[in-house]
């Protein structure tokens, strides 16, 4: 291992579109770390991608835990003492076709451990990692359910769309996304920080059924990777603080 390998944390890496994000980018020559909440279903995930230890090393990784997160960085930095890229995909919906008006808060509590608090302390504590390279990216999984743009647009594919604590976690975390990327610039940190929407993607995310996602006009999860792995494998850096989706940009 050496410090110009590109070194890639995927947190919920075991599953959906994680796993193809894990998959993909070993395959693009990237070592990758797979942050999974179960050691044991991780280790199950690598060995059903064919993989070997050279190419992923699963770190346990419960994004909700600030303990596990501590021990997750701990562990980046005792074995390989530094991170080039962050992608922060682990996420769910606990609030799903929940009206508004009767949401329950507890629901609404775990939407932003998850989406929301989560992301953030993953993003902290790995931040003085990221700082080791020359330079360095944070890729934050969002969605269109998070963009007031879409929502009020009626003809996207997510104005019928009801998650209002999933989508305010969204977009808070696209906020987020805005105000780190920015903070970088102003300490003109080579840090970039993006947000990327993969679309409506036949996965199991939220308890769904991939096959009846299909039927009902979902895309293969490879597309719903795209534009993130065109984000993590461009080393060019002059993309940062946007939200895009494979068609281009997302309103925020």
């Amino acid at each position: 291992m050496t410090e110009t390998q590109i070194l890639t944390l995927v947190t919920g890496g075991n599953r959906g579109m994680g796993l193809e994000l894990v998959k993909q980018l070993s395959q693009a020559g990237q070592r990758v770390l797979m942050g999974s909440r179960n050691l044991d279903n991780g280790v199950a995930a690598v060995k059903q991608l064919g993989l070997t230890d050279d190419q992923v090393t699963v770190i346990q990784l419960d994004v909700t835990d600030p303990a596990s997160v501590t021990q997750a960085a701990q562990t980046i930095e005792n074995k390989f003492g530094y991170l080039t890229t962050l992608i922060n995909n682990a996420g769910a919906v606990f609030d799903g076709r929940q009206a508004p008006s009767q949401v329950n808060l507890d629901d609404v509590r775990a939407d932003f451990e998850l989406n929301y608090f989560g992301l953030i302390d993953v993003t902290e504590k790995m931040i003085p990692l990221l700082e080791k390279s020359s330079q360095a990216k944070i890729i934050n999984i969002s969605s269109m359910m998070g963009s007031k743009t879409a929502a009020l647009d009626p003809t996207t594919n997510v104005y019928q769309a009801v998650a209002v604590g999933y989508q305010s976690a969204k977009a808070a975390a696209n906020m987020y996304t805005v105000q780190l990327a920015k903070e970088f610039q102003r300490r003109q940190q080579p840090i970039t920080v993006n947000a990327t929407d993969p679309g409506m993607i036949a996965t199991a995310f939220g308890s769904g059924d991939p096959e009846k996602s299909k039927a009902m006009g979902a895309l293969p999860i490879e597309d719903g990777v795209v534009r993130t792995m065109e984000l993590a494998t461009d080393f060019t850096n002059q993309a940062t603080a946007t939200f895009t989706n494979s068609d281009g940009a997302v309103g925020w």
